[in-house]
């Protein structure tokens, strides 16, 4: 008798109704009851994907470029903010008071919109139009020549590398190349070297009344020293900004569905009907990506116009006036500061407009 009570007393569970007098604690009763036995921390082990060392290397990788970058481009926009506000020289306390040394508001911004620094809206036309001949004459060739490429033509990696070698160089190196170029000097500029042979080297042209003076007269011309100074220099952009352009959209073609091509053809689209009505709209992400990357490009031009120039012709540009007041014998700190705050505040339009397609694009 004493085996069989003990067998029926270990045969109920907890939480069964079993038998009068079984073996069952208040506490296992209440953790069995509902909720508390849907609950995933009950009973049950964690497993996590990432252990601690991972969470560690994580967060250093994660973390040490944001303080940096919000250090170095957020907190100098921050600055650069701060120092619009004064009349600071370079030299001393930056509200110390006295002559160059105090608090201005928002003077300087004013000097800027009404019209006291006449360079100002001179250097933002050149902006427009810098960015104006980038976005409807480099862009567009960039986009031709990536269709070309699409296409099956041989040697198609060395036109590849020659479109995009201009674009791995640095932008001093480019300047450089133009400067050579444009160089006024017909022994060492290659434009004016090349009219220069035309016009006194080759029988057939030189004799000519009319076309060989014309050839002679051009080899002397300074091409980046007049008043029309950046229409060369933004060629000289283009030459780079077409090779950017052409890879990034060569990169879009190839992962292009092949099978819209064959759907449009059979409705009968031809090869130009065939781009803009299918391929165009498909390419959307990539076309929001080179209009933004443009507009930055034709912003914050500096190198280009400083090194092409040579300081022979007054090119005005917002980076430029930036320098010249911050950095040249003026050192007018502040004014140079509202400049900078001006441009990066248009630099980051087209960055919050691709942030917020790409979002709502990611939404639907």
């Amino acid at each position: 008798m004493p085996d069989k009570a003990a067998s029926a007393a270990a045969s109920v569970q907890p939480g069964d109704p079993g038998l009068a007098g079984a073996a069952v604690t208040p506490s296992t009763r209440l953790f069995d009851r509902f909720p508390f036995n849907r609950m995933p921390f009950i009973g049950r082990q964690r497993w996590h994907l990432l252990t601690r060392r991972d969470k560690f290397v994580l967060a250093l990788m994660v973390g040490i470029p944001l303080v940096l970058d919000i250090a170095l481009i957020w907190g100098s926009i921050v600055v650069d903010f701060l120092w619009s506000l004064t009349d600071w020289h370079g030299n001393g306390a930056i509200t110390g008071g006295g002559v160059g040394h105090q608090y201005v508001g928002l003077n300087n911004y004013g000097q800027l919109f009404t019209g006291t620094y006449p360079f100002f809206w001179t250097a933002a036309l050149h902006n427009v139009f810098w960015l104006a001949f980038l976005m409807f004459v480099a862009t567009p060739l960039g986009i031709l020549m990536a269709v070309i490429l699409d296409g099956h033509i041989k040697g198609m990696a060395f036109y590849r590398t020659v479109f995009y070698l201009p674009v791995v160089l640095s932008l001093a190196l480019v300047g450089i190349i133009w400067q050579l170029q444009y160089a006024p000097d017909w022994d060492r500029g290659f434009i004016n070297g090349t009219l220069h042979f035309f016009g006194y080297q080759v029988p057939l042209i030189k004799d000519i009344p009319f076309v060989g003076k014309w050839f002679r007269d051009v080899s002397t011309t300074d091409w980046v020293g007049g008043p029309l100074s950046i229409i060369p220099t933004v060629i000289a952009a283009t030459w780079r900004h077409v090779g950017y352009v052409t890879i990034l959209y060569l990169a879009g073609l190839k992962g292009f569905d092949p099978t819209l091509r064959e759907a449009a053809a059979i409705d009968g689209a031809n090869s130009r009907q065939t781009f803009f009505k299918v391929v165009f709209p498909v390419m959307k992400p990539i076309n929001i990506m080179i209009v933004v990357i443009t507009t930055i490009e034709a912003l914050r031009a500096f190198d280009l116009a400083f090194i092409t120039n040579g300081g022979r012709s007054p090119l005005e540009l917002l980076s430029t006036l930036i320098t010249n007041n911050a950095l040249s014998e003026s050192t007018r700190i502040g004014f140079g500061s509202a400049i900078a705050v001006i441009l990066a505040i248009v630099s980051l339009v087209p960055i919050v407009i691709f942030l917020a397609m790409t979002m709502r694009e990611e939404k639907k």
